[in-house]
């Protein structure tokens, strides 16, 4: 994303002055607050009074929480960009946000609303952000970026599953590999378009070298083989065949993100973040394929997508969309660059406690520590600039 062109003036409060700020800040508190908080709930310290099973209960917020809630920023914020037209902001992106709120309390006290409340609240978010954005996008006529608002829905679609699928079987299994699946789905799509952009802006000032080759067949190939081998992951996560295919789109994907030239970004962190961010895709479809077979624990895969894949491009986007949209000098100051090795420390830590359950009693809580230093550290870094600097 970048800078956005400047609009009317908007006197409201700054931080609702684009989509970007609340969400980004609030969603990185919740990221930040939700796996400590998941570890005692994990050693039985602590029990929410929510319907879900503890386990159901930190995925849905990790996933349908936080993720969504960095979604929504990156999409309020590109979608002017997209299109020409003013942001969402003032009075309607207070309701979007105060329905993202609201979406966080029903679940969390759904044990004491019951879980259609529940549902009903927390389903309205998603549903809200892809109708907001496709009138936009339409109202702008750039048709090609209905394709995420498509993406929305289908994570949307399976936010609601999640809370039918809890209540009837006990556990959201199906519904929230499905979530996962959304939405590594997505980090490919919009991941090809911002990872070779940014790198070969960069790369223009640096003289001759090689680029990062264009969007080409090989991309959408890519891109589908990924979403199909998710959808069959998503139904039979094990076997020869899962294995296969899983194993095709990480070779694919792989050899992808060798396209973008991220070796010759070595010097600049806020790019070569997002390579990085890129690589827990393709690392994540090759555990899960070893996993299929039987070969590694099952979280190795999921924890490579989420806290690897999800997390640190999650971390790269916030803060570099936070910097350029507050007319910020786009350089990863010594600070950011700690939030960036907090977050892949803790996504490797959390890997290798999958791939290593005998030194888990160590590694889980170094993932944990990172991860919070990683969230509440970009919350408080760049409250600043996402509360008070109206540039942008």
């Amino acid at each position: 994303m970048g800078t956005i062109t400047t609009v009317t003036a908007y006197r409201g409060l700054t931080l609702f002055s684009y989509g970007f700020r609340p969400f980004f800040l609030f969603g990185a508190i919740q990221a930040g607050v939700m796996i400590p908080l998941w570890l005692a709930v994990f050693a039985g310290d602590v029990s929410p009074p929510t319907v879900f099973a503890p386990l159901d209960w930190h995925v849905h917020e990790m996933l349908f929480g936080y993720v969504a809630a960095v979604i929504a920023g990156f999409l309020l914020t590109a979608v002017p960009n997209w299109t020409g037209r003013p942001p969402i902001r003032g009075p309607r992106l207070a309701v979007l946000f105060s329905t993202w709120l609201a979406g966080r309390l029903t679940v969390s006290f759904s044990a004491t609303i019951g879980w259609r409340a529940a549902m009903a609240v927390d389903g309205l978010f998603l549903l809200l952000l892809a109708f907001a954005a496709t009138r936009e996008i339409v109202a702008g006529r750039k048709w090609s970026n209905l394709m995420v608002v498509a993406i929305v829905i289908v994570l949307a679609a399976a936010n609601i599953a999640f809370h039918v699928e809890a209540h009837l079987e006990g556990i959201a299994a199906y519904s929230a590999r499905a979530g996962i699946a959304v939405v590594v789905t997505l980090i490919s799509v919009i991941g090809g378009r911002i990872v070779p952009s940014f790198t070969g802006d960069w790369l223009a000032s640096r003289g001759n070298g090689r680029m990062p080759a264009t969007f080409s067949r090989f991309d959408a190939v890519a891109i589908m083989t990924g979403a199909a081998a998710l959808a069959i992951w998503v139904v039979a996560p094990s076997g020869r065949i899962v294995a296969s295919v899983l194993g095709w789109a990480g070779a694919l994907h792989l050899i992808r993100l060798a396209r973008w030239a991220g070796e010759r970004t070595l010097s600049d962190r806020l790019v070569l973040i997002l390579h990085l961010a890129y690589a827990f895709i393709p690392a994540g479809f090759f555990l899960a394929a070893l996993t299929a077979l039987g070969i590694v624990a099952s979280g190795a895969g999921v924890h490579a997508w989420t806290g690897g894949a999800i997390g640190t491009m999650t971390v790269a986007v916030m803060t570099r969309a936070s910097l350029g949209h507050t007319g910020q000098p786009l350089e990863a100051s010594r600070t950011t660059q700690a939030l960036y090795l907090a977050v892949v420390t803790a996504a490797l830590a959390r890997v290798c406690a999958s791939l290593e359950p005998s030194h888990a009693d160590v590694l889980l809580p170094l993932a944990g520590a990172a991860w919070t230093l990683a969230f509440l550290g970009f919350a408080l870094t760049y409250a600043r600039l996402l509360c008070l600097v109206r540039n942008g």
